[in-house]
């Protein structure tokens, strides 16, 4: 048999790897054992003892440190009671799921009190966290090297300064880099170098920085005998200038926010009007239960958090459409046993569905008590974007707006593109031709109060994100509602959506300026105005509602 003479250097190969493998785990050994020895003093040393073992884990590289120290920042570094094991344990609310800080090795599930947790100081903490930012300053994820510059700059001292000035040079990532040109600037601010600062001046002025706003702010005061903090004028004039820059961009964002929240208000308006706007436009129907729907829609969210306390996200999707389904069964069921017997008598439909919306309320009471209840906001809804230190946005009210947007045009589909769509807008216009043609008017109206319902309902579970649920929700928003379906003009839809986001905008920004209460008198003294000249609103209906 012959012999290849790769297969005869195959003994050779695997005693030169065996070679190097010990080679490299020998050069490895010096360096291991004071790594070792550090965290051994983080186990059982003095405070003093354990703050000098973190500096010398900072100083030797290894692969562990980062995740060691983050833990022990967190809290999350713990010694087992039985062998003095340093582990790193995650609360599971019945026990702790704990790791080998050394290696990383699962150990799998212990009790609370199998663990004995490593305390810090103030210090140690401040310290931590600096070191915790100088390993991540190198990171491949552009979020963590950003969060490393934050962390440095609230305490940097020349070392994490001179760190921050090579990063400055090698950054590809524009965010991150200007982080680290704003830190750098701050400190020059403090140099001894008056051209320095003064460079470091008109630096800072084009950045969104809520820090250099104070330390600018901070160089045009008095202190408390009447003289100036910074005794420089030219420093001070400079830094005037500078603020009135930052401030002039800080009345932009502060705009940008109340659009914001205008548009958030209109987008919860439009949600509780738009429903309105379909019977009332189709059905002349004065519907003083209107805002007990969307009552009902709030409280069909708590009921579906109640069933899914695990799935707070899953459980706010699912009750869309089982808010739907409820408050247009009601609705349905409302004009079916009441309201068809009283079309053409509008004064008698507003006291019978005035008279409806107090039995839903008692009905609520009865069931689910007069407290409030509150209704959780997911984790993805929940917090904010914050854009810059002068600007942020709010999750829930930007996912509020959306949905808004999304009903709205799924309402438009509906009515355009449906049998039931063209059947509303043919009774509408025009009832009693409608009726010539074969249209089943009765059934028409029972479907579009459904439809109106349902929408109401819907309106329920965005409101459930931003106030408490309770009996007498629908009452703060019916008077809103019918404001806006008079002012857009009677079943216009188009009408609802620019009234709704006009007066959401209207009313954030006199807010400031006059207070919640008589921002909304103005508002309503303005439709009143209005409505004297266009008694039809912005987006007057044709048909049956325009003759009435």
């Amino acid at each position: 048999m012959t012999i290849s003479p790769l297969t005869r250097r195959y003994p050779l190969i695997a005693l030169l790897m065996l070679v190097f493998s010990l080679a490299a785990h020998s050069g490895e050994a010096p360096e291991s054992q004071p790594w070792l020895d550090a965290l051994d003093t983080l186990k059982k040393g003095s405070m003093p003892a354990r703050e000098k073992a973190i500096l010398q884990l900072a100083e030797i590289k290894d692969a562990h440190n980062l995740a060691i120290l983050q833990a022990l920042l967190d809290g999350k570094l713990y010694l087992t009671k039985t062998d003095a094991k340093l582990v790193i344990g995650t609360d599971n609310h019945q026990g702790f799921d704990i790791s080998n800080a050394i290696n990383g090795a699962s150990l799998g599930v212990v009790e609370h009190d199998a663990l004995s947790k490593i305390n810090l100081t103030n210090k140690m903490r401040g310290t931590l966290r600096k070191i915790i930012g100088e390993l991540e300053l190198s990171a491949d994820d552009p979020k963590v090297r950003l969060a490393a510059v934050k962390a440095m700059a609230k305490d940097a001292d020349e070392k994490a300064l001179a760190l921050l000035r090579e990063r400055g040079g090698l950054e590809q990532d524009e965010a991150v880099r200007a982080a680290i040109k704003l830190t750098l600037l701050l400190q020059d601010m403090d140099s001894e170098d008056k051209g320095v600062r003064i460079k470091a001046i008109e630096g800072v002025k084009g950045f969104d920085s809520q820090e250099a706003a104070n330390r600018l702010n901070a160089m045009v005061e008095k202190d408390e005998n009447g003289e100036f903090m910074e005794p420089d004028g030219d420093i001070r004039d400079l830094a005037k200038a500078a603020l009135i820059n930052i401030n002039s961009r800080l009345q932009l964002y502060s705009s940008i926010e109340t659009v914001f929240f205008g548009l958030s208000l209109g987008a919860v308006l439009v949600l509780s009007a738009i429903g309105l706007a379909i019977t009332f436009g189709v059905m002349g129907v004065i519907n003083m239960a209107h805002g007990e729907l969307m009552m009902l829609g709030a409280y069909t969210t708590y009921v579906m958090q109640q069933l899914m306390p695990n799935y707070l996200g899953w459980s706010i999707i699912l009750s869309i459409p089982a808010a739907f389904v409820i408050s247009a069964l009601v609705g349905i069921a409302i004009e079916r046993g009441i309201i068809r017997f009283l079309y053409g008598r509008p004064l008698e439909t507003l006291l019978a569905t005035f008279g409806v919306s107090l039995i839903l309320q008692q009905s609520v009471r009865s069931i689910f008590s007069p407290l409030n209840r509150s209704v959780a906001t997911p984790e993805w809804m929940s917090g904010s974007w914050q854009i810059n230190d002068f600007l942020s946005l709010t999750w829930n009210r930007f996912y509020i707006l959306v949905f808004c947007l999304l009903v709205f045009v799924l309402l438009l589909q509906i009515l355009k593109r449906t049998r039931l769509g063209l059947e509303v807008r043919a009774v509408a216009q025009n009832r009693k031709m409608a009726k010539a043609m074969g249209i089943p008017t009765a059934r028409v109206d029972a479907m579009t109060f459904g439809l109106g319902s349902g929408i109401a309902g819907v309106a329920g579970v965005a409101l459930s994100q931003i106030t408490n649920v309770g009996p007498n929700l629908g009452q703060a928003y019916i008077v809103d509602s019918f404001m806006v379906v008079v002012f857009g003009g009677v079943g216009n839809l188009l009408g609802t959506l620019v009234a709704g986001f006009s007066l959401g905008i209207a009313n954030k920004f006199l807010e400031p300026f006059a207070g919640a209460v008589l921002a909304k008198i103005l508002v309503l003294v303005f439709i009143i105005l209005f409505i004297q000249k266009r008694p039809r609103g912005l987006f007057p209906q044709k048909g049956r509602a325009a003759d009435s």
